[in-house]
């Protein structure tokens, strides 16, 4: 039997009813790894014989009367992540050798939850692009059309998934850094409320581990199916031992509803600053269908939806002022030329981008009490509404774009060339406030493209838009594998 292709949640069934083994799912997955990542390239660094012995030892474990939550679970890790004596690099040349001694601390809980780790997925440099290539690893195709990105930055988790490369991943998202990608290749992530899981040891080398609460940027599951979303969801959740942790733990509420005719859903098909191109809008209307014909409430319009104009620009600049804090600073005092020289009218986000890389901190400190006001919308939203469905991008997968820096690429929607980073609006949307979104697959594109939407819900309430996911998927169907 092939068990590439099946769920977390049914690999665990089938090895606690003795029907495979842990051994035996592992080598099925290297095989597929080596058969096929040579035209994906998802895994860039491999750990099979690391791997095979962690098999081993979740079988004997298992044997004896054991049983985690991941127990035996072949899984990889995004390349952002820690792993003691695999090199993290984030794509940087210059630290190419660089060799962590510790785990990051969400590798440390995959460990002790029983996951067999095959290796680390590819990611963009400095995981800074909606695409996922560097000049160490190379570039992660996508595995419905290889002239197409997979996403970014957690690229290349999604291909492996997809690819059957692994039941579950781990990745991150600042940008859609998950949520991109699942769209892109027809899988499902979870971006968790903003501290709901820890970061710690997923940083940029050579800077040391620490337990640094970061701004906007979480880390989170990505999986075949909704469910396993949440199984993995509970293995990452929780403080970081080393500080919240010791007075805190973690109780999240239960989902609002367990039937679809309970929910209560706003509707966004377009941004007051970006199209949606028809493959997307078509995806996010198969959805509201959906729940439509299930008996949930269903809007389009909603007087309390925060300004999505007002937080497109608070997140840009919030992320760019992040972005840009270690700049050189003979490149700082440049881009303060070019803030100063921008008209007071220019409201554009690319204004707003280079305004954020050069925020004093008065500024800043203006720009969240403003993401404050945000938050507090959003409360009042909530409850009026379960969840927004929305899209993730504006297109499909678009083809390899390596050309140039980023700020002079374009995303091409329905034939029309809109500012490359124009893109994120959508992801800002969650990310800006905190909140919690999963990225569902909601079928094919005419090209034969997977297309995606987000399910944003109430932060720290995670599992209520998880919920709703898995009510979708049983509604329009999930995962499809690429043929």
């Amino acid at each position: 039997m092939q068990w590439n292709l099946r769920s977390a949640e049914e690999l665990a069934a089938a090895l606690r009813r003795g029907a495979v083994t842990s051994v035996e799912l592992t080598d099925e997955a290297i095989a597929a790894i080596e058969r096929d990542d040579k035209a994906i390239n998802a895994i860039c660094v491999p750990d099979f014989d690391r791997a095979r012995a962690a098999a081993r030892h979740a079988d004997e474990a298992r044997a004896r009367g054991e049983d985690r939550p991941l127990l035996g679970i072949p899984v990889t890790v995004k390349e952002s992540y820690d792993m003691a004596g695999l090199p993290t690099t984030w794509g940087i040349p210059q630290h190419a050798n660089h060799v962590p001694a510790e785990d990051a601390v969400q590798v440390s809980r995959l460990k002790a939850a029983g996951a067999v780790l095959l290796g680390k997925t590819n990611v963009p440099l400095m995981l800074r692009d909606i695409q996922t290539f560097n000049d160490i690893y190379g570039t992660t195709n996508n595995p419905w059309d290889h002239s197409r990105t997979s996403g970014g930055s957690s690229g290349g988790s999604a291909a492996a998934l997809a690819s059957g490369f692994g039941a579950l991943s781990i990745g991150s998202d600042l940008a859609g850094s998950l949520r991109t990608p699942a769209h892109f290749c027809g899988i499902y992530a979870h971006k968790p409320s903003l501290g709901l899981a820890p970061t710690r040891g997923m940083v940029a080398p050579p800077a040391p581990a620490l337990p640094i609460d970061l701004d906007l940027a979480v880390v989170g599951p990505m999986a075949r199916t909704a469910r396993d979303l949440t199984l993995l969801l509970d293995v990452m959740a929780g403080p970081d031992p080393l500080t919240h942790g010791i007075a805190y733990d973690l109780a999240l509420p239960p989902a609002r509803h367990e039937r679809p005719a309970d929910f209560r859903v706003l509707i966004i098909e377009d941004h007051p600053l970006i199209p949606s191109g028809s493959a997307v809008r078509a995806g996010v209307n198969r959805v509201a269908d959906a729940l439509a014909d299930a008996g949930a409430r269903v809007e389009r319009h909603s007087p309390l939806l925060p300004d999505p104009t007002e937080a497109a620009t608070v997140y840009m600049q919030l992320m760019l002022s992040n972005a840009a804090a270690n700049l050189p600073v003979d490149v700082y005092e440049q881009l303060r030329i070019r803030a100063a020289a921008l008209g007071a009218d220019d409201r554009s986000l690319d204004a707003a981008r280079v305004r954020g890389m050069v925020l004093s901190h008065r500024e800043w400190v203006e720009t969240n009490n403003r993401r404050e006001l945000h938050r507090h919308a959003w409360r009042r939203f909530f409850t009026e509404f379960d969840a927004v469905v929305c899209p993730i991008t504006p297109t499909p997968a678009f083809p390899h774009d390596h050309n140039g820096s980023l700020e002079n690429r374009h995303v091409d929607i329905d034939g029309v060339e809109y500012p490359y980073f124009d893109q994120l609006v959508w992801a800002g949307m969650a990310t800006m406030p905190g909140l919690p979104a999963t990225a569902v697959p909601t079928g094919l594109s005419p090209e034969g493209l997977p297309v995606g939407v987000q399910l944003i819900g109430p932060m720290f309430e995670d599992r209520t838009p998880l919920r709703l996911a898995e009510l979708l998927e049983e509604q329009i169907g999930g995962f499809r594998a690429p043929r």
